[in-house]
């Protein structure tokens, strides 16, 4: 018979951040490229980069979904706002996103916070509003060269 392996949540550990800034550039090669330019794909990387996880584990939460001792799936709470939810594309649709995203809501609420506001990027718009997550906002960023990022602000009460 063959048996799932365990998933755990934890706190994310300075020997994870390489693992990390892989699983994050894989969710954003899969899951943003068909919906997002170029430039858009560079400055999502951009953000996500190793120093930038580094310093949102200094100032905040990130956590780490792992299976069989590799990250499949990372999520962050910095200053009351959640970010940073990248769940691997083989992994998604089976609740890590939603069990990460809980931890987050939760640890939020423990530090006072009383409405959740998040960036929603366009593939994640269905999982947010399934979260209870409503938009309350449509943005864009103008890239250059005729390329926009595109995204929604949401909220939620916690």
């Amino acid at each position: 018979m063959n048996q799932s392996p365990q998933i755990y949540i934890r706190a994310f550990e300075e020997s994870d951040v390489a693992a990390l800034r892989r699983l994050i550039c894989e969710t954003i090669d899969v899951s943003y490229a068909p919906v997002y330019p170029p430039k858009a794909l560079d400055f999502f990387k951009a953000f996500h980069a190793e120093e930038k996880v580094r310093e949102r584990a200094q100032r905040g939460t990130v956590l780490v979904a792992e299976a069989n001792d590799a990250p499949i799936a990372t999520g962050s709470l910095l200053e009351g706002e959640i970010f940073a939810v990248f769940v691997h594309p083989d992994r998604q649709g089976v609740g890590l996103g939603k069990a990460l995203m809980e931890r987050l809501e939760e640890d939020a609420r423990t530090a006072g916070v009383t409405e959740s506001v998040l960036s929603v990027s366009l593939p994640s718009k269905r999982f947010y509003e399934g979260l209870g997550y409503e938009i309350i906002e449509e943005r864009s960023r103008d890239l250059g060269d005729g390329q926009c990022l595109n995204f929604w602000k949401a909220k939620k009460r916690l």
